[in-house]
């Protein structure tokens, strides 16, 4: 009766494509339409080892990309669902920028059907990228934040979410190159508790990756106050 019932109410009010609208009645198990899967460019190998851009060809193993051969890292690795582009771009600017926190759900997702590069079971914490006061304030919730409780309670990690504190404003990252991106966060992140990241293996989790300076400095936090390891993770990757 229950199937019943759902059913009517699926056909009488189809679900729809949480990233673009579309009638998802032929199936009504899904989030995204086909259409909206397909636009979205998955990352998995071959990408560098590091910085985790993916890479046009097979390089050799260990392979480093340019911008790693030049920049020293605080994190292990970091690792990105997607790139930076079509649905997926669509959907971060609007949870991030108009408030539709509902997007959460279909793009943590996503994770299901993308490249299995993460050994979750390898973590003790999930550490947000945090915001500003002011900036939270602004926009009302962190985005990131969303995101580390979505994949906490899907992978039964603990998520941290102000044990990591931005402790000095920065203007936004947008139009500032490496090098300014760099010296705009120098000094802007700080641990709230050491002693609950001390001898931890810490997931940074942010929306987007783009230079890499903002989770860089985050991480280099984290490992002063005695995190054994860091590793970062965004839902997508500027390439």
């Amino acid at each position: 009766m229950k199937g019943t019932v759902k059913g009517l109410i699926d056909l009488i009010f189809p679900p729809l494509c949480a990233f673009c609208g579309t009638s998802l009645i032929e199936d009504n198990t899904a989030e995204i339409c086909p259409g909206c899967l397909r636009d979205i460019r998955f990352i998995s190998p071959p990408l560098c080892p590091t910085c985790g851009l993916p890479f046009p060809l097979e390089m050799g193993e260990g392979h480093l990309c340019g911008q790693c051969l030049g920049r020293q890292w605080h994190f292990g690795s970091a690792r990105a669902l997607g790139v930076y582009e079509g649905p997926i771009r669509e959907a971060i600017h609007l949870l991030k920028y108009k408030g539709k926190s509902f997007l959460t759900k279909s793009l943590v997702g996503l994770l299901d059907r993308g490249y299995p590069f993460i050994d979750y079971g390898s973590y003790d914490l999930l550490v947000p990228v945090p915001l500003h006061p002011k900036r939270l304030r602004e926009r009302g919730f962190n985005q990131a934040l969303i995101l580390g409780r979505a994949i906490g309670r899907r992978t039964g990690i603990a998520c941290e979410g102000f044990l990591l504190k931005k402790i000095r404003w920065s203007p936004p990252q947008i139009n500032l190159s490496t090098k300014e991106r760099e010296k705009n966060v120098k000094g802007s992140f700080a641990v709230a508790d050491p002693g609950a990241v001390r001898g931890k293996r810490v997931l940074l989790i942010d929306d987007v990756m783009t230079t890499g300076s903002t989770v860089n400095e985050c991480a280099g936090e984290l490992l002063k106050a005695g995190a054994v390891g860091v590793d970062v993770f965004t839902l997508a990757r500027a390439v």
